[in-house]
């Protein structure tokens, strides 16, 4: 019998070992192979951060070019799964309907039997723009709207946004959502990166891999925070209500505010610093900030009365308001980037793998327990 006592949740445990992402929650420190976010978020592109990733490292200008070229060039569905997204009922979750499309797209897979890491890197590439076209195709398809193709010559931030609303995004809007990608990118061993990794653990595919992330993700103690703040936010709107007066009756009345806590950043989530400053900056060019200005007033009071910072959940979902984006298609989007940290995740562990298999402390009978026969029992 398994003597280890593991705290509930795994919290505090060191499950694996990974060159691909660390954290520090008590400085508020988030990195990627080393790079600080916030530099990355200053400087860097999803690309080239997709890149470093994947690789271990930044590319030089003609290897970025070259993945750039690469990563745009799968940007294709094969016609059975556009086929078969147009026969799902309109009113579907979107995540589901990624969920279940991710794991159609590994029949027929040319690489579908093989989990060399060439091979890894080549599936990963595809579902990197495929993830991105499932959304922006069956958001269109649900609201009777003709399909956008894809623009090689785009951005993989910018061609997203143009596919889903048939219009170029301006390069504000292009930027601000390329950033939202880099920051979601990545994080460590988060419920959906851990799912992917127990499974491409087994030597399953990596299509499976990501279908377990993506079922993961669906979960709202996961991915769909984001959306539980918007729909607060709309609320309060509707009410016309003071948002600090409405959430300090939901605290009052002991109802869970989204967007507040993390359970490994002691201090702010340092991706919540750069989607405030980018839910201000875009509401005051749109020259409607009052998604901001509500989510503002409620961060200053939850961070003074519960002592409870803000996380990437909480201005992220005023930043895809204000971009346009619809509130379904948050978590779906959350995908859209973690795709590449999902990724870099699975080559990870095949690169080099060992079955994951924990114990569990066992709280049931005490052993051994009587088998009492049938006719005896009560």
């Amino acid at each position: 019998m398994s003597q280890a006592v593991a705290p509930r949740g795994l919290e505090g445990i060191v499950a694996t070992t990974s060159g691909i992402c660390w954290i520090d929650g008590e400085a508020g420190v988030l990195s990627y192979r080393g790079i600080d976010i916030h530099e990355l978020a200053a400087k860097s592109t999803f690309e080239e951060t997709t890149y470093l990733l994947w690789f271990g490292t930044l590319p030089t200008a003609a290897e970025l070019e070259d993945f750039k070229q690469k990563l745009a060039a799968t940007r294709t569905l094969p016609a059975s799964v556009v086929t078969f997204l147009k026969t799902l009922p309109k009113e579907a979750s979107v995540m589901e309907v990624l969920r279940t499309t991710v794991s159609l797209l590994s029949i027929g897979d040319p690489d579908d039997t093989d989990s060399s890491h060439e091979a890894n890197v080549r599936k990963s590439f595809r579902l990197t723009s495929q993830i991105a076209m499932i959304v922006a195709y069956f958001d269109r398809i649900r609201k009777g709207k003709a399909i956008v193709e894809p623009d090689t010559k785009l951005s993989h931030a910018g061609n997203f946004l143009y596919m889903l609303t048939g219009e170029k995004p301006i390069t504000e809007a292009e930027k601000a959502f390329d950033v939202a990608l880099i920051l979601h990118a990545d994080h460590e061993l988060n419920a959906s990166t851990f799912a992917a990794r127990v499974i491409a653990a087994t030597l399953s595919d990596v299509h499976s891999a990501i279908t377990g992330a993506i079922g993961a993700l669906k979960g709202p103690l996961h991915g769909g925070a984001n959306e539980a703040v918007m729909k607060l936010l709309y609320e309060i709107d509707a009410a016309g209500a003071d948002p600090v007066e409405y959430v300090k009756n939901l605290l009052n009345n002991k109802v869970k505010v989204s967007g507040f806590g993390h359970r490994v950043y002691k201090t702010e989530d340092p991706r919540a610093t750069h989607l405030r400053r980018m839910s201000k900056d875009l509401g005051t060019a749109a020259g409607n900030a009052k998604w901001y200005e509500m989510s503002e007033k409620i961060e200053g009071y939850v961070r003074g009365e519960k002592k409870l910072n803000a996380n990437v959940d909480f201005y992220s979902a005023s930043t895809y308001t204000t971009l346009g984006i619809d509130m379904d298609l948050f978590t779906p989007i959350f995908a859209v980037s973690r795709i590449s940290g999902w990724a870099a995740h699975v080559i990870e562990q095949h690169d080099n793998n060992r079955l994951i298999r924990p114990r569990a402390e066992y709280t049931g009978p005490a052993y051994p327990a009587p088998y009492v026969p049938l006719t005896q029992r009560s």
